[in-house]
């Protein structure tokens, strides 16, 4: 395929949308192609979850539409189309029927959130929020009702929890973890924050397995291994994503936690990358904002002739569970160590310190948030530019 043929990028989130703006800051005349099998509109994905506290409706977080966003990046945007199949030795997209051709191409499929086993059983009682159309649906679903049952208490189930309730919903969170968010925060942290949702109305029911979720009269009915049985009128299911793989995998393209790819983020085929919650750069796949940013600067200097390697430096995670405000820096670049918890009532500074004394993760809730950049400068970086 001729190198004249456009640049596609497959996916219309932040990812997908960020890259083509910075491409356009560095070449204003690439033909450029976007495709994406919902509507194309442009958000931000974070604020998804304090949507309720802010009464928003779905189309009041869009912030442009497919056409607009069109117009902005002189693109073309096909929207609700499925990519079929990508041939990789010919640079031809398969749009069901339709062929479209690429110089270069750039996954940017995101991450799909996993299922429940009753998921099926339950339909729209049971859902998740993953994108704007899901948060449209999940606030019809609500609609008239008022107790909520989250099943997940990560970093998602968390934040929609302290959103729920400050949208004046009843909320009850379910979890096998024996704490909130134990893949990010020591468990004196984690009792912190589930201290400061509770005193907002949150009951949570964690280290227990469920034994059966069912459809109620007016919503969902579940049992739980310790014989507690909570009726909701509607589920929300927030525990986890994974990155979407089928289209990269039947391409041919290496696969791991996520689409592999180099420092410079290409895939195992040529002129094939991927960005953001589906890829995976030497070991990390990093779904969080500041990443995926970072990652779409770096790959549009590489599109745009200038092959630059992605670096990460640390870079903190805000929670946005506003009752605990709480700022957190996991600790991927060690092997071994351990947190050391210090402060009183929800004013907490953890460090997570190797075992010769590095400092390589840290969170903070409440005042102690504002040691924030000062920690930050101490950490070593992510992923960090290799010596001359």
């Amino acid at each position: 395929m001729s190198d004249e043929a456009p640049l596609v990028i497959v996916g219309t989130g932040l990812a997908g949308y960020n890259l083509a703006k910075e491409v356009r800051k560095l070449d204003a005349d690439r033909e450029l192609v976007l495709v994406t099998a919902d509507d194309g509109r442009f958000y931000s994905k974070p604020m998804l979850s304090n949507g309720f506290a802010k009464g928003k409706k779905a189309d009041e977080l869009a912030m442009q539409d497919a056409a607009a966003m069109s117009d902005q990046l002189s693109a073309q945007i096909f929207t609700h189309t499925q990519v079929t199949a990508i041939d990789a030795e010919r640079r031809v997209l398969q749009l069901g029927e339709r062929q479209q051709p690429y110089s270069d191409l750039v996954l940017a499929l995101g991450a799909a959130p996993r299922q429940l086993p009753w998921a099926d059983a339950l339909g729209e009682r049971l859902l998740s929020v993953n994108d704007l159309q899901d948060y449209s649906r999940f606030r019809s679903a609500l609609e008239g009702k008022h107790d909520v049952l989250i099943i997940g208490a990560g970093l998602i189930g968390c934040e929609f929890a302290n959103d729920l309730l400050s949208g004046g919903y009843a909320v009850t969170v379910v979890a096998s973890d024996p704490y909130l968010m134990p893949q990010l925060i020591p468990e004196p942290v984690a009792a912190a924050v589930q201290a400061r949702l509770e005193a907002l109305g949150a009951v949570f029911h964690l280290g227990c397995a469920i034994e059966s979720l069912a459809v109620a009269e007016h919503g969902v009915s579940l049992r739980l291994d310790d014989g507690s049985e909570i009726r909701a009128d509607q589920a929300l299911s927030a525990i986890g994503l994974t990155p979407r793989l089928a289209l990269a995998e039947t391409a041919g393209l290496e696969i791991g936690r996520g689409i592999i790819v180099d420092r410079a983020l290409a895939t195992s085929q040529p002129h094939i990358y991927a960005l953001g919650d589906c890829a995976e750069v030497q070991g990390l796949n990093l779904m969080y904002v500041m990443p995926l940013m970072t990652a779409a600067r770096a790959l549009a200097k590489t599109l745009c002739g200038t092959v630059t390697e992605v670096s990460y430096p640390a870079m903190p995670v805000m929670v946005k569970t506003p009752a605990c405000p709480l700022v957190v820096t996991p600790p991927l670049t060690a092997a071994s160590g351990h947190w050391r918890t210090t402060g009183e009532d929800g004013d907490l500074q953890a460090l997570f310190h190797d075992d010769q004394g590095q400092l390589h993760g840290f969170a903070l809730t409440g005042s102690k948030v504002a040691e924030k950049l000062k920690l930050t400068r101490e950490l070593p970086g992510w992923l960090v530019a290799a010596q001359a």
